[in-house]
């Protein structure tokens, strides 16, 4: 586990994708690792496979937690094929529905946080960025230095280029899905 302030973080083993711990909300889980305990919410950036697969263990650890998602985010969690696990060694389908809550867009607080939620869709439409104080989750929305990827079911490049103009507008800090140089680990 890498700390920054208030922030830690854990490159996982699958596509080196990013779990982030922030107080009481977890980001994209994927590798169990000590970030999972005592979790108020799991805020997914996107519901591909390689930032999602740690979900069921984060859930059972911490059975009153919720999971922010949007209504394409839950497609996916519920299936293997959809979320693309179905193409890898570990087929995943999450096994809590009645954590699910759907939200495509708000403001709203968990804990004593404030976090925003915004739709950036183009690499996948189940695509949201988080922004918490100045912290700005993308996902696979927006890598620095790296061309977002469209290729994948469901991807829009049009889309995609507006959500990386919405983004960088937000201001702050970006923590992005996958493990890049600007990330520094302790």
């Amino acid at each position: 586990m890498n700390t920054a302030g208030d922030i830690s973080f854990h490159v996982n083993s699958f596509f080196n994708s990013i779990s982030y711990r922030i107080g009481d909300l977890l980001v994209d889980p994927g590798d169990k690792w000590i970030g999972f305990d005592k979790v108020e919410a799991v805020l997914l950036t996107h519901a591909h496979f390689d930032h999602i697969y740690g979900l069921n263990q984060a859930v059972a650890l911490n059975p009153n937690v919720v999971v922010i998602t949007n209504t394409v985010g839950r497609e996916m969690l519920l299936s293997d094929r959809k979320n693309m696990s179905r193409f890898h060694e570990t087929p995943f389908v999450f096994e809590y529905e009645d954590r699910i809550r759907i939200i495509e867009e708000d403001r709203i607080c968990m804990g004593h946080r404030k976090v925003s939620i915004i739709p950036t869709p183009g690499h996948n439409p189940s695509c949201l960025t988080f922004m918490i104080d100045q912290m700005i989750f993308s996902g696979d929305s927006y890598i620095p230095g790296v061309k977002t990827v469209t290729s994948l079911p469901g991807g829009n490049r049009a889309q995609a280029e507006e959500s990386i103009r919405k983004i960088l507008s937000l201001g702050g800090t970006i923590y992005p899905g996958h493990y890049i140089d600007s990330i520094k680990e302790s």
